[in-house]
């Protein structure tokens, strides 16, 4: 569970990829829009009216929320563009589920982070569930009802803040800090990030080469000062316990823990199957691995690219359990193929992002194992991002 390639959403990362231009410039032009339903990414859909006759161009608006009216000011796209982006910078009629953003740093031209501070908390988990709903569907033709479970564990704090245990700021000059924008290299300077936990980690070039020790059931693991281990306080707990009352795990059995990071569920797995079981961890980060030989004694722990290591020898070739928790790219094809091809009884997906989910789930389908159940876990309040624990089961298998 410590992937430095798998990052926890890091607060305006994502920045635009450069194309060809397709026309004039629409950046900074406002229209008054009825916002549509949520979609994946942080936003919602709208549709603004370029030519008569036309359905309308698509605008990823940020800082709204579905049935609102509002002006949105575009921030990227040409005239030529199948869809446009935007802010709210103006709400015409607001949804009952507005409420004021706790942080200053909120909102359109400022910090990229928390894209959902606008929205209150029942509802942010509404929609949440709404888009892992609508990914299922679309691309896994699945209709599920999806739940987004609030995670004990937050501090004493206003609801949804001060649960980010690791934190990385732009470093500006005089011992200032900042955060990115949405999509850009531009910096604002931040005083204090409200999700951000009062003795928060910051990782940085003065942790490389450091380790540090979670507990998690009174058991220590070492992990990498500057690597992946989950920021809120109470996720390495939730999705322990969701993996193991899905996969159900019995004593002798064999068990494959992919993308294993320092070995968070191969740990528990292997007190489960016991000493007459088998627990194999596969993980492609090398200090991860490295950290996951010390915190598993008893476990085997394949460092490489998941995929290769699959394809080669030291492998098993057949194991009862397979857990799966993949960077945000998700598993894909040939790893979902290699899973199948061993014919667990059941496959425990942790996933961070609903699309990457659903185009897995279809993958392993098309292989035999279907959807059983699916939780899904509020990860990280104030923003779009979310954790599923989906459990798929060979199909015909009577054993869930």
């Amino acid at each position: 569970m410590s992937r430095p390639r798998r990052t926890t959403p890091r607060r305006g990362d994502r920045r635009p990829r450069q194309r060809a231009a397709r026309g004039a410039s629409v950046v900074g032009r406002r229209h008054e829009v009825e916002v549509g339903p949520v979609a994946h990414g942080g936003h919602c859909v709208a549709r603004v009216t370029v030519a008569e006759g036309e359905p309308g161009r698509v605008v990823f608006v940020r800082h709204a929320l579905p049935g609102e009216r509002v002006v949105v000011e575009l921030t990227e796209g040409t005239e030529g563009d199948r869809f446009w982006r935007g802010d709210a910078v103006e709400v015409l009629e607001a949804s009952p589920d507005r409420v004021e953003a706790p942080c200053p740093y909120a909102g359109p031209g400022l910090c990229g982070g928390c894209d959902l501070q606008h929205v209150a908390l029942p509802a942010q988990r509404r929609l949440k569930a709404d888009v892992v709903a609508e990914q299922l569907e679309r691309l896994a033709g699945l209709d599920v009802a999806v739940v987004v479970e609030k995670v004990p564990g937050e501090p004493d704090a206003p609801p949804g803040l001060r649960w980010r245990t690791r934190q990385r700021f732009v470093p500006l000059p005089g011992g200032r800090r900042g955060m990115r924008k949405h999509r850009s290299h531009e910096v604002v300077e931040v005083d204090d990030c409200l999700i951000t936990a009062r003795d928060a980690r910051e990782p940085g070039p003065a942790t490389q080469g450091l380790s540090v020790v979670e507990t998690v059931r009174g058991r220590g693991l070492a992990v990498a000062a500057d690597g992946f281990w989950q920021v809120h306080p109470g996720a390495p707990e939730a999705l322990l316990s969701a993996v193991l009352e899905a996969l159900v795990p019995q004593p002798g059995e064999t068990v494959l823990d992919l993308y294993a990071g320092v070995g968070l569920f191969a740990a528990f797995l292997a007190e489960e199957v016991g000493p007459v079981g088998r627990v194999t961890a596969v993980e492609g980060d090398a200090t991860a691995a490295a950290l996951a030989a010390e915190n598993l004694p008893g476990v085997d722990v394949l460092p490489g690219d998941v995929a290769a290591v699959l394809a080669g020898p030291d492998a098993p070739s057949r194991v009862d359990l397979v857990v799966l928790d993949p960077p945000r790219t998700g598993a894909r094809r040939e790893v979902c193929e290699a899973v199948a091809a061993r014919a667990p009884r059941a496959v425990a997906y942790v996933a961070c992002d609903p699309a990457a989910l659903a185009r897995d789930v279809a993958t392993l389908a098309e292989l035999g194992y279907r959807l059983t159940s699916l939780r899904a876990f509020d990860l990280f309040p104030m923003t779009h991002h979310v954790e599923c624990v989906a459990l798929l089961t060979r199909t015909g298998s009577d054993l869930r």
